[in-house]
């Protein structure tokens, strides 16, 4: 209990001495060769590759799970085994369909 409490101690402590409570716009500003900035340093990111890279991130994860099920296919009820199956494909179905309906696959504007 004592090094849990020294440790919460020392862990806040840290905390407190280690903010910044100095800041000053041009530190903060990107630095170009002493002089101010041409341009805008941040470039703009489309919003459509990362919705595209979070569906195939979402349905890769659905299929990591269904993958191991083929394994699992002699060990277990074959009726068990069917209707698990049939549910994690009927709910990757209506995933696909919801991102379709909502226009999330088309990539023209």
């Amino acid at each position: 209990m004592i090094i849990f409490t020294i440790t919460i101690i020392v862990m806040m402590l840290a905390t407190i001495l280690s903010k910044k409570t100095i800041t000053d716009r041009e530190k903060s500003s990107p630095f170009e060769c002493g002089f101010d900035p041409m341009n805008y340093s941040r470039l703009p990111f489309s919003l459509r590759f990362f919705l595209i890279a979070i569906i195939f991130l979402i349905f890769d994860v659905e299929i990591a799970l269904i993958l191991p099920m083929i394994l699992i296919i002699k060990t277990s009820n074959l009726m068990n085994w069917s209707m698990t199956s049939l549910f994690f494909i009927f709910i990757l179905l209506i995933g696909l369909y919801h991102e379709w309906n909502q226009g999330a696959l088309e990539w023209n504007n």
